[in-house]
């Protein structure tokens, strides 16, 4: 794998800790809100939970795993990029090997 591209469709722990930052900003704004309302803890004194919460969802979305990642499909009419020198490129996939002559 050249490098890591988000896709919607993987499964893999890197591709769904992407998904969380929403999540992570809407739960944690809703509690800083009703704190707000029930409590003396005012919201400009715990907004800076919501910049921790932001830091801990990207820290997790950078660090976690990316076994069993799939790359997105390339777009029609873009080229692959070529392999890193010092590799062997695939046979072409209508090859039919090695001519033989007896």
């Amino acid at each position: 794998m050249n490098g890591y591209v988000p896709n919607r469709m993987c499964q893999c722990p890197r591709c769904r800790a992407r998904g969380l930052m929403g999540a992570a900003i809407l739960i944690t704004l809703g509690v800083l809100f009703l704190l707000n309302e029930t409590t003396g803890v005012h919201f400009h004194q715990t907004f800076p939970v919501l910049l921790i919460v932001i830091g801990l969802v990207l820290w997790l979305s950078h660090t976690a795993s990316i076994e069993g990642h799939i790359q997105p499909p390339l777009p029609p009419g873009v080229v692959p990029p070529p392999p890193p020198p010092g590799t062997v490129p695939p046979p072409p996939a209508n090859s039919q090997g090695p001519e033989v002559h007896l």
